[in-house]
C-alpha cells in the first residue's frame, strides 16, 4: 500500500539526482549537464504523474498525482492528499476529514522532503554511469554515496532525448521491490500565482487546523 510519505520520498530522491565531480561517467555527466542547464532556466514546471510500486511477487500498484513548482515552492496533489508549500510554511489538506496540518519546512536532513526539487538534477550525493540510449530515450544508473541511509541501492533515470526532459525513474529497493515514476504531462514557465501554493481557509468552511509548527 502507497502512503504519502513514501510518494514524497520518491519524489525527493527523483529530485536528488545528481552531478557529482568525482568516479563517475563523463558521457552520463555531459547528459545530466545539459538536463540541469536546461531544467535551471524553467521559471515553473507543472506536470501529472503515475508513481508504481512492483513487489518482489510481481504484484503491482498504481497512483496518479499531479505536481507543480515555482523556485522553491510547490503544489503536490497525491489520493486523498493536497500539499501546500510557500517556501517557509507546508499545509498539508486530508480532504476525507476536511482538515489541515500546518508545520514549518525542514532543511538539513533526508526527511527533509521538498518536491519542489523534483526536475532539478544538479545536487549533491550520487555517481552515475550511462547505460545506454535507443532512438528516444537515454538511460543513466545512479548510485548514492551514502547507500546504507538510502533504502534503495540504485535507481534509472530515463531521458527523453529531443525534449531534454526526465521521462521516468525506477528505484531498485533494498527489499527487492522498485518503485517507478514516470511523467505522464510537462509544462514549463506557465504563469503560476504565489497564491497557488498556499492554503486558502475560506475556500475550505469548517476545516479543522492542526498547527504543528
Amino acid at each position: 500500500m502507497f502512503t504519502k510519505k513514501n510518494i514524497l520520498l520518491a519524489l525527493l530522491a527523483v529530485g536528488s539526482f545528481t552531478a557529482v565531480t568525482a568516479q563517475t561517467d563523463p558521457k552520463a555527466k555531459a547528459i545530466l549537464d545539459e538536463l540541469s542547464t536546461k531544467t535551471k532556466a524553467y521559471t515553473s514546471i507543472k506536470a501529472e504523474f503515475t508513481f508504481t510500486t512492483e513487489k518482489k511477487d510481481k504484484s503491482k500498484d498504481s497512483q496518479e498525482g499531479k505536481i507543480q513548482t515555482k523556485g522553491n515552492k510547490y503544489k503536490l496533489e497525491i489520493p486523498g492528499h493536497v500539499i501546500y508549500c510557500d517556501g517557509k510554511t507546508i499545509w498539508d489538506y486530508i480532504k476525507a476529514s476536511n482538515e489541515v496540518q500546518i508545520k514549518e519546512v525542514e532543511t538539513g536532513s533526508d526527511d527533509a522532503v521538498n518536491p519542489s526539487t523534483i526536475f532539478r538534477i544538479y545536487e549533491k550525493g550520487f555517481k552515475y554511469k550511462f547505460d545506454g540510449e535507443d532512438a528516444t530515450t537515454q538511460t543513466i544508473s545512479l548510485f548514492p554515496e551514502n547507500p546504507d541511509k538510502k533504502k534503495y541501492h540504485t535507481a534509472k533515470l530515463f531521458i527523453d532525448k529531443v525534449k531534454k526532459q526526465i521521462s521516468s525513474v525506477k528505484m531498485m529497493m533494498k527489499d527487492g521491490s522498485t518503485q517507478t515514476y514516470t511523467i505522464k504531462s510537462f509544462q514549463t514557465n506557465l504563469p503560476l500565482a504565489d497564491t497557488e501554493f498556499t492554503f486558502d481557509m475560506k475556500a475550505h468552511p469548517g476545516v479543522s487546523v492542526e498547527d504543528l509548527r
